[in-house]
């Protein structure tokens, strides 16, 4: 099996989430925007900008946001840890309004101290 080149990485990251445990181990309240951690065996890079397709627990709709990657967990990383990306949210309304609806499911839970994918 050859490394995917470029252009064979996907610019667009999904993610399902289907409970309030799951969704704060990933969501990234420390950052400016916030962001997400989204599993991928794809090799990313920092500043990779990728759009976002998230799935919030039983929500018919799903949410379309942009973000930069500010995070990579690589493949066989110590502690177990899920290989994948930290994703930060770009300023756009759409990602103010996907930051605005985890935090509503997360409660005071967005801002407390908790083991997450990625601290």
């Amino acid at each position: 099996m050859t490394k995917p080149t470029a252009p064979d990485i996907p610019k667009m990251l999904a993610l399902s989430v289907k409970d309030k445990a799951a969704l704060a181990a990933a969501y990234i309240p420390f950052l400016k925007n916030g962001g997400i951690f989204i599993p991928t065996v794809h090799p990313y890079k920092l500043r990779d900008e990728v759009f976002i397709l998230l799935s919030l627990m039983d929500a018919p709709e799903k949410i379309l946001a942009n973000g930069e990657v500010t995070w990579i967990t690589p493949k066989g990383c110590h502690g177990g840890r899920l290989q994948g990306v930290g994703v930060h949210f770009d300023e756009s309304d759409n990602s103010k309004m996907l930051r605005r609806k985890i935090e509503e499911h997360l409660g005071g839970a967005a801002k407390t101290a908790r083991l997450t994918h990625t601290m």
